[in-house]
């Protein structure tokens, strides 16, 4: 017993100061290496269960919020594209209210009378805001009807296209005078009246002539697009399409009466502008201007008169 005591601490003493058993150990620890593992395989085995679980969750939960985000994102990118849209039209609105050199109010659609053989619209705006029967409507490109109806919130507005609307407007060529009387659903205007001989051309311009006392002078109404002769009729069958856009417009423009904006050429004298430099008959307005500041510049050509804004609200229901 004494000896095996003795033998043990002189092995200890040999390997702690000579690693006198450090192969043994090398190779006795590569044998139980295998069965090390193999004992500690459940526990990694199911760490890594749980961490599989865990980070497929965590991947469902990010999908499920930047799904909820994309969706979120598309719609206020929807909302943004209506916004600019509306945005544009109001732009637009804006800048035909300075042309018309006239007040007006912004009035938003907010139903169509599906009837087809009339030809109405509700907005937004009634007594009181100070609407009246028979105040003009236009659009940013044209007249788009009448106030004919008016209650405390809201009224109702024939367009030029009803059968039963007729306005009255001329020619900006020539200062020919006609009646345009609407058709109907989907349908263009017509020209009532005129001769067969009449001088008036497709692609003529129409504003309203200011009679009839509703629709001041100079607003646009159409163009024309077809001059037909029937046989055995006495007055020519003439199409005109109108320049306000009837299906589309949403925001609208109520004239108010009263004094006018004095900035530049009404949408008559733009109209007729228009018309004559295509034709190259007109020189451009800049540089007539500076040619009246150069004292021996030569003296321009008489333009052609243009029509004055009168007090009078012209063109009415007929």
């Amino acid at each position: 017993m004494l000896l095996a005591v003795l033998a043990a601490l002189l092995l200890f003493f040999l390997d702690g100061r000579f690693d006198f058993f450090k192969p043994i150990r090398s190779v006795l620890a590569t044998a139980v290496y295998p069965v090390q593992n193999l004992a500690a395989a459940p526990v990694t085995f199911g760490d890594w269960l749980q961490d599989l679980f865990q980070s497929r969750d965590d991947l469902r939960q990010r999908i499920t919020a930047l799904e909820a985000q994309n969706l979120t994102q598309s719609v206020r990118l929807q909302r943004l594209h209506t916004l600019e849209r509306e945005n544009l039209r109001l732009r637009e609105l804006l800048g035909s209210s300075f042309r018309l050199q006239e007040r007006v109010q912004i009035a938003e659609l907010v139903s169509v009378d599906l009837d087809p053989f009339y030809q109405h619209v509700i907005i937004d705006k009634g007594g009181q805001f100070g609407v009246y029967e028979g105040q003009p409507v236009l659009d940013s490109r044209g007249v788009m009807g009448q106030v004919a109806e008016v209650s405390q919130f809201s009224s109702r507005v024939v367009l030029l296209t009803d059968p039963s609307h007729s306005v009255p407007v001329q020619v900006v060529r020539n200062g020919l005078r006609a009646v345009a009387t609407g058709r109907g659903l989907g349908e263009p205007l017509q020209l009532e009246f005129l001769p067969r001989n009449v001088d008036i051309r497709e692609g003529d311009l129409l504003v309203t002539s200011g009679l009839g006392e509703r629709f001041p002078v100079g607003y646009p109404v159409g163009k024309v697009i077809a001059i037909n002769f029937p046989p055995g009729k006495a007055f020519a069958q003439i199409t005109v399409e109108p320049a306000a856009q009837l299906a589309t417009s949403r925001e609208l423009m109520l004239v108010l009466p009263g004094e006018k904006i004095d900035v530049g050429l009404t949408v008559a004298e733009d109209a007729e502008l228009a018309v004559e430099l295509e034709q190259n008959q007109v020189v451009d307005p800049d540089k007539e201007m500076q040619a009246e500041t150069q004292p021996d510049s030569v003296s321009e050509p008489d333009s052609e008169p243009t029509t004055e804004n009168s007090d009078m609200r012209g063109d009415g229901q007929l």
